[in-house]
């Protein structure tokens, strides 16, 4: 699976994809950024630059990864979203798994 979440600056990206790696929650993460988002919340309107963090897991550690997330994020209600990988090289895919394998 790919996971996607955003924060408002590199630092809180790389902090949360740190433990997120170190806990084997996930096989790895890119940052990218910053990035331009437009959104409504609280009900305005705005834009802004974050910092879009992609994360590496299998569905079987989702839930955990998705957990880590939401309480170490510095936002209330962050973006959380995951799709699945439907197709891969089997070495990568091979790698993902056994990084996030709780052995």
């Amino acid at each position: 699976m790919q996971v996607s979440t955003a924060t408002a600056t590199r630092d809180e990206a790389v902090t949360l994809a740190g433990g997120a790696v170190q806990q084997r929650l996930a096989a790895g993460a890119q940052i990218a950024g910053p990035v331009v988002s437009v959104y409504w919340h609280l009900g305005e309107y705005g834009t802004g630059e974050e910092w879009q963090l992609l994360l590496k897991t299998t569905k079987e550690r989702y839930v955990e990864l998705e957990t880590y997330l939401l309480e170490q994020h510095p936002w209330d209600n962050p973006e959380v979203c995951a799709v699945p990988v439907v197709e891969g090289a089997d070495r990568y895919l091979d790698w993902i798994r056994e990084s996030v394998s709780r052995a």
